[in-house]
């Protein structure tokens, strides 16, 4: 489909990461479709900017694999690559552990506060079949021991593979399978609590690693 037709201005000062994130979600939510052309002049005028922070924007895109970029020439949104797909999860799998095993030692009552509330936005968004806002109520949920460990590579790791990853868990996170991963972390809350940092390492592990078994279903069906 085009660029939807109601502009959506975006202020003077708005950061590039803005313009990527605005794309990348579009891309996400499916309002941009496999094989779709994306024209400039129709995303200017949608994201009110100009056309150097999207070209900016898409070469991000293209480097996380949502696009495929030929410059002077078009850029397509990119059909769903099971096998880069795979590589991406078994990365953000590997990063999540280490990040719970880095953080569990450090977690305060207030970190373990925030992922309990992370997890019950996450259960209240699969009760309303609201896929977006269990996407990111998962990330918040994550993010607490990615924060609390504060390993730069860690963070760079995930800021290559998660855009790659956004699609198959929109999938995920709109099927009523999803709703194990409430159980799943609430397990690992309590073994952070207890400090129990092997079992923590290996629920977040196995959390991500269901990934793999979407993106298996998926090839299947191709």
């Amino acid at each position: 489909m085009p660029a939807p037709a109601q502009a959506n201005p975006h202020r003077r000062a708005l950061l590039r990461d803005d313009v990527y994130q605005s794309l990348r979600n579009a891309i996400v939510d499916g309002t941009f479709v496999p094989g779709e052309k994306l024209v400039d002049t129709e995303l200017e005028r949608w994201l009110g900017v100009s056309r150097t922070p999207i070209r900016e924007a898409v070469l991000r895109l293209a480097r996380s694999g949502l696009v495929i970029a030929k410059p002077g020439r078009s850029t397509v949104v990119a059909p769903l690559d099971s096998r880069a797909t795979l590589q991406a999860q078994a990365v953000a799998a590997a990063m999540h552990e280490l990040a719970v095993r880095e953080a569990v030692p450090h977690l305060s009552a207030a970190d373990l506060d925030r992922m309990r509330a992370a997890n019950r936005d996450f259960a209240t968004a699969l009760q309303r079949d609201d896929a977006d806002a269990a996407l990111a109520a998962d990330d918040a949920f994550h993010a607490v021991a990615v924060d609390v460990a504060g390993n730069p590579f860690i963070r760079d790791a995930l800021e290559a593979v998660t855009p790659l990853l956004r699609r198959i868990e929109r999938l995920r996170f709109s099927s009523v399978a999803a709703r194990g991963s409430i159980a799943q972390h609430d397990a690992v809350i309590e073994h952070c609590a207890e400090g129990d940092v092997d079992a923590a390492a290996a629920l977040v592990r196995g959390n991500w690693t269901t990934l793999a078994d979407l993106v298996l279903a998926h090839l299947d069906e191709d």
